[in-house]
Formats: structure tokens, sequence, C-alpha cells
């Protein structure tokens, strides 16, 4: 497979930790430029230094996706960089966890522009660059919740991730003209960093329902990441790969 892409540009939104930290470590291992975009300067830092000690280009910009002014700073912060985006990794997410009774309105706001509005920004801002040069890619991360599955507390999350898909299949129209394709990947129940010991017991009752056995690993998106933007995947476009170990093939796991 041709997943060799040294002399290509990626930017990658919320990449600091967890799923968008394993796309950045697969893209940057694979030879992309690696534009990580986050809120956090020290771990931003520290994710940059990860990735020049293997031997990547890498650079950080702060910002808030959610943000028309940050979104633009964030795509001219990667031209200053490295050169125009090739490839869009529209990561970046929150999923405070509320009941609809108890959510605040601007709560609801919140996510919907974090998790969803920003993935219309940042493809609108790349837009640009890859009718320039047809090839262009763009990833969302969506999720298994909202599109296949519901979770309670996370009405305003899956009306998010759901709205991504929504976003996405039209969005395939549009950039198809330009020689551009879209595709969504949807993690399941993915490993943090460094879990604590609550979470850690969290992760094991969650792997109880995967057919596999386990949490996913951050890297495992970012290699589904990887083969969407490939030149492999040049005739998918407007499609979702879910990557969650079988976990959304119950019927029904019980928990409510």
């Amino acid at each position: 497979m041709s997943q060799d892409f040294t002399g290509k540009t990626v930017l990658i939104t919320g990449a600091t930790r967890g799923i968008g930290r394993g796309i950045a470590q697969v893209f940057a291992a694979r030879g992309a430029s690696v534009m990580a975009i986050g809120r956090n300067d020290a771990d931003g830092a520290a994710l940059v230094e990860e990735l020049r000690c293997v031997g990547a280009r890498a650079a950080f910009h702060a910002g808030d996706v959610s943000v028309w002014a940050d979104v633009g700073a964030s795509v001219a912060a990667a031209h200053d960089a490295f050169g125009p985006v090739d490839i869009l990794c529209c990561n970046a997410g929150i999923y405070p966890a509320a009941s609809i009774a108890e959510m605040p309105v601007e709560e609801w706001d919140r996510v919907m522009a974090v998790n969803l509005k920003s993935s219309f920004m940042f493809v609108k801002a790349c837009l640009p660059d890859f009718q320039a040069r047809p090839g262009g890619r763009a990833v969302l991360v969506s999720s298994i919740t909202g599109a296949m599955s519901g979770h309670p507390g996370w009405s305003h999350y899956g009306a998010s991730k759901a709205g991504q898909l929504g976003f996405l299949r039209s969005a395939a129209l549009e950039l198809a003209a330009c020689g551009a394709t879209i595709n969504a990947v949807l993690p399941g129940n993915v490993a943090a960093d460094a879990a604590t010991g609550a979470e850690q017991a969290y992760e094991r009752a969650m792997a109880a329902h995967i057919p596999v056995g386990r949490l996913g690993q951050p890297q495992e998106l970012g290699h589904a990441a990887a083969f969407l933007a490939s030149p492999e995947a040049g005739f998918i476009t407007g499609q979702t790969l879910v990557v969650d170990g079988g976990q959304s093939l119950f019927e029904y796991q019980g928990g409510l």
C-alpha cells in the first residue's frame, strides 16, 4: 500500500491527546508534516518534541476550533510551517455528560460548536488548498454514539456526531468537483492516554462489552484515517468506517 505521506501536510485538530495524538503519530511515522491544533501549549510542545525525536516534521498551533478566526489562523500556521494542507483530520471533540433535564442550553451549543461546526469551518478553510491541488483528503472523527447508538447523558454529543455524517455526505458531493474526498471514522471506546485507577476500572467494564475483548488504541484510529487519506482510497468518498472491535454489533448491551 502507498501510505507514504512524504511531502504531504496533514492538519489535525484535537491532536495533543487521545485519538488525535494517535493520528498524529501514525501520519508522522509515514513521512507527513504534522500541524497539530489544540488548546494547551504544554501538551502541544510535548507532542511536537515527541514527533521530532523520531525524525518527523511537526508544529503546534493553539486555537479554539469553534471560532472562525482561530480556524483561519490554524490553516495559515500550517501554510507558514509546511505549505498548503493536503490532508485534514477533524478530530477535536468534547463530551460533557448531562441529562436533557439538567443540561444548560449553553452546553448544547458549545458541544455543537466544537464537535460539528468546527468540522464545517475547517473543511471550508482548507477548501482553497484542495481546489488548488487535486487529491485533497478530509477525514472526520465521528463516533458510533449518535450515528449508530445512543447513551444517556450524551444527547448533545450524539447529535453532534450524527450531524457530522449529514454534513459529510453533502460535502462529499461538493469536494468531488475539485478532486478531493471526505470520509469519516467511527470509533467505539478507545483507551485513554494515561488512565487512572477509576478510569482503568471503567475501561475494563467497557471492554467486557466489546467482542474482541479490549478497547481500541488511538493509533488504530490513526491507521484507519491514514487509509482514507491514501491513494488507495481515492475512489471512496462520503463513507464511514467503523473502528470499534465489534462493539456496535450488539442489539442491546444493558446498563440503562
